[in-house]
């Protein structure tokens, strides 16, 4: 039996375990990536291990996140980012040299390579050929240091694109429908592996946008073959020396199958409020639009850029409508501003923003109450905007263009002939905004400003686990939800006490306080509890407010990694039909904590409060049990180092 793709590159770097679904591995990472709404919290953790120099082929920090420097909390830890990055091995991506993701498929993505970051949009690199997974802080601290990360062996799912696409639809309308199929769900505990004649048809951009927007599956990653595509894309990179062929055996297995017909698409959009609520541009109808934002690291490329001003250009956005543009990156922005298209765009009455992440994380540009938001994003769950009433649709940079001339909602078929945009045979090279690391440690002071303050650390677990139900939540909690990610927050990511007065208010305002005047406790959520973005800090406010345990029907991968990586406790309801019987102020306890953590997969928890016993389990490897064990994964790190 031959193999797929992912199964060729995690043979490659397999450190530990067998390649079978659903069983622990443990695989040797390349190549990491931070940004600076994660990234600060990673170098502390990283600090915290002790090792003075990172062991990977290569390490970079992206500042791309909280830009807006409205206070000095922002520029300290960009200054606290760039110093520690200096001094233990890491290039440092400065302000304005654009998105993580679109940065690192341009300029140092390598195809077979694996790639972890703290970012849950990591597997952007897939579009270029690489394994690339998004984790918590601590996980890719720990990779920085040269530990394996360690994951479930994913099953693999094989999507076939037949066909080619028609003009005026995008590789964006191909993951909607993808996510129409198989939704926000769908891709747990799986690879998206692509396939078919009609990847040939697709530019490593188009393919990245694909691969972005996988991570809304709840997919481990997403990858595409490297072909001639590939090769194309990373000489006009001047890195055609970093290509390497790589396909799957032509009698490689796959656990799922799922074909889509390319020529059958149409320009679609995926409506308020889930990336999976998916549905034609031409069923939604002409609705009224008043905000266009086109960017993030889905839809920023050079490419997308120039599809966007050649449908502005000699045109004027509808007076009712406010279009902002972010290209993702300084090598698009410069490509854009020598060709005359940043002029086009600029002279139809876009509002440029940098090359930066942006509205996209809730960092300016929130819509008026109850707008309507079109957006070329990968993510539109309720409030992340910045406005709670917004109704944001995500679609492709085609359709976002032509809606912002319309003032409507449109099919851009109506607008006729597809404007030609082909790939550069060369890209504008400058990596003169990439700092390189220095060669010694002893030379670099770490600056820390006073807006840094220590990361919980939990501690060893007890034998009972005791307290009261704190707060009771449904299906589809995002980490929006958990932890809130607007601007005015985003600056206090490296404050976790700061942040805590925050952890799920936006369910419940009085979550804080109770958690605090309790002394912690349990939460209770429906299914795929903490959902979309990566960010630990998920984890680490609940850690802070003496969270013991999450009780859920079914958890988010990432969000689920960082609660054993902190040291809380991950339940599921061996019987859901107990999730309504769990009610606020319900007092829990786990006897035998040690023992039965140890013992089995199913777990007796005693409801105290209604005198009645309530299964769970807990689907942990032994290592992650020693985890739990040892009060989270820095404990047990430091633990196993001696």
């Amino acid at each position: 039996m031959g193999l797929n793709l992912a199964q060729k590159i995690i043979k490659e770097h397999l450190v530990s375990g067998e390649m079978v679904a659903g069983k622990e591995i443990s695989i040797r990472i390349d190549q990491t990536l931070t940004q600076d709404s994660t990234g600060t919290m990673a170098y502390l953790q990283f600090e915290a291990i002790g090792i003075p120099r990172v062991k990977t082929k290569k390490s970079v920090a992206y500042i791309d996140h909280n830009t807006l420097q409205a206070g000095f909390e922002n520029a300290d830890d960009h200054k606290y980012i760039q110093t520690v990055a200096s001094k233990h091995g890491v290039y440092f991506s400065k302000p304005g040299n654009g998105i993580c993701h679109q940065v690192q498929l341009e300029r140092f993505g390598v195809p077979g390579m694996t790639l972890l970051g703290s970012d849950s949009h990591t597997p952007t690199g897939g579009g270029i050929g690489m394994l690339a997974i998004g984790a918590g802080g601590l996980d890719v601290a720990v990779a920085m240091g040269g530990g394996p990360y360690y994951l479930m062996m994913p099953k693999v799912c094989k999507v076939v694109l037949n066909g080619k696409l028609k003009p005026w639809v995008s590789a964006k309308d191909i993951i909607l429908e993808v996510l129409r199929v198989l939704t926000v769900k769908g891709g747990v505990g799986k690879v998206i592996e692509y396939a078919g004649e009609g990847i040939k048809s697709l530019t490593v951009p188009e393919r990245a946008t694909i691969t972005n927007m996988g991570a809304e599956l709840g997919a481990t990653t997403s990858v595409f073959p490297s072909d001639e595509v590939t090769k194309e894309f990373l000489k006009a990179q001047g890195r055609e020396q970093d290509w390497v062929e790589l396909q799957p055996d032509t009698d490689a297995e796959y656990d799922e199958v799922v074909e889509i017909d390319l020529d059958k698409l149409e320009p679609m959009a995926a409506k308020p409020h889930s990336p999976d609520n998916v549905a034609k541009i031409s069923e939604i109808g002409k609705i009224k639009v008043d905000q266009v934002a086109i960017g993030s690291c889905t839809n920023s490329s050079f490419m997308d850029m120039m599809k966007v001003a050649k449908v502005l250009k000699g045109k004027t956005v509808h007076p009712d409508v406010s279009l902002v543009i972010a290209p993702g990156s300084k090598q698009v922005l410069t490509m854009l501003a020598e060709n005359g298209a940043l002029a086009d765009m600029v002279s139809a009455g876009a509002r440029i923003l940098e090359s930066a992440c942006g509205p996209c994380i809730g960092m300016g540009q929130a819509p008026a109450s109850d707008a309507v938001s079109l957006r070329t994003f990968n993510r539109n769950f309720e409030g992340r905007s910045g406005t709670a009433s917004a109704k944001v649709y995500l679609v492709s940079p085609e359709v976002a263009a032509a809606s912002a001339l319309a003032g409507v909602l449109i099919d851009p078929r109506e607008l006729g002939e597809a404007p030609d945009v082909s790939m550069p045979s060369e890209f504008v090279i400058n990596d003169n905004l990439v700092v390189a690391p220095a060669a010694e440690c002893a030379d670099v002071e770490v600056v820390r400003g006073p807006n840094i303050k220590p990361f919980p650390v939990n501690k060893e677990l007890t034998e009972k686990v005791e307290g009261k139900v704190l707060i009771k939540v449904g299906d589809n909690i995002t980490t929006d939800h958990i932890m809130p990610s607007n601007a005015k927050l985003l600056p206090y990511r490296s404050n976790v006490p700061y942040l805590a007065e925050f952890c799920l208010t936006p369910c419940d305002p009085e979550f804080p306080k109770r958690a605090k005047e309790n002394g912690g406790g349990f939460i209770i959520g429906g299914s795929n509890y903490g959902q979309g973005s990566s960010r630990e800090h998920a984890a680490l406010a609940p850690l802070q407010l003496g969270v013991k345990a999450v009780i859920t029907k079914s958890f988010a991968r990432i969000h689920m990694a960082n609660l054993i990586n902190s040291g809380i406790i991950p339940m599921t309801f061996a019987n859901e039909a107990d999730y309504d019987e769990v009610e606020n102020g319900d007092e829990l306890v786990l006897e035998n904590a040690i023992e039965q953590i140890k013992g089995a997969s199913e777990l007796v928890l005693k409801n105290k409060t209604k005198n009645k016993d309530i299964k769970v389990k807990v689907a942990l490897s032994d290592r992650q049990v020693e985890m739990i064990l040892a009060g989270g994964l820095l404990n047990y790190t430091r633990k196993q180092n001696g």
